[in-house]
């Protein structure tokens, strides 16, 4: 499956600052320090020579990826409109079978964050929330079989 090309303003802000890090200020130190070990003679056995070509060559994979990446993504705010019903962007609270809560937040594939619960747009669980509105019921197939979620609520700013 394609990955969805949406980002929250946040998330674009986000990347864009990497992409500014990794161009105007790490690239140029290691730049330098490559120069630098070169100069120090024998570059066969030179560690922080290999390093620095190698972390060279990271920065500018990563660089080229987050400068096309950028170009293609759309940035999705919250519309008024859409409160009350769960789409991009939006915080979820939802509680599975065993009365255990769980608050998601569904936002685009470069920004998913497991440890802050931010869930891809691309994944089963954000596929089966959207539309949904408090009270709905949504089921999910995982690879442990199928769970069921009722939606508590939902928010387009954080939710504790």
């Amino acid at each position: 499956m394609a990955k969805s090309n949406y980002i929250t303003r946040e998330g674009w802000h986000a990347l864009d600052q990497e992409l500014k890090y990794l161009w105007k200020i790490e690239r140029p130190q290691v730049t330098q320090a490559v120069s630098d070990a070169a100069a120090l003679g024998d570059r066969s056995e030179n560690a922080e020579y290999i390093y620095g070509k190698k972390r060279l060559r990271e920065i500018d994979r990563r660089v080229r990826f987050l400068s096309k990446r950028l170009d293609i993504l759309k940035i999705v705010d919250a519309d008024p409109r859409q409160e009350g019903k769960v789409f991009f962007g939006a915080w979820v609270k939802v509680e599975n079978e065993n009365a255990e809560e769980h608050i998601f937040r569904l936002v685009g594939p470069d920004e998913f964050e497991p440890a802050k619960k931010w869930i891809s747009i691309d994944s089963p669980v954000a596929r089966a929330l959207l539309g949904k509105q408090v009270d709905d019921e949504v089921s999910v197939m995982t690879p442990n079989g199928t769970v069921t979620y009722w939606i508590l609520e939902i928010s387009y700013q954080a939710l504790t």
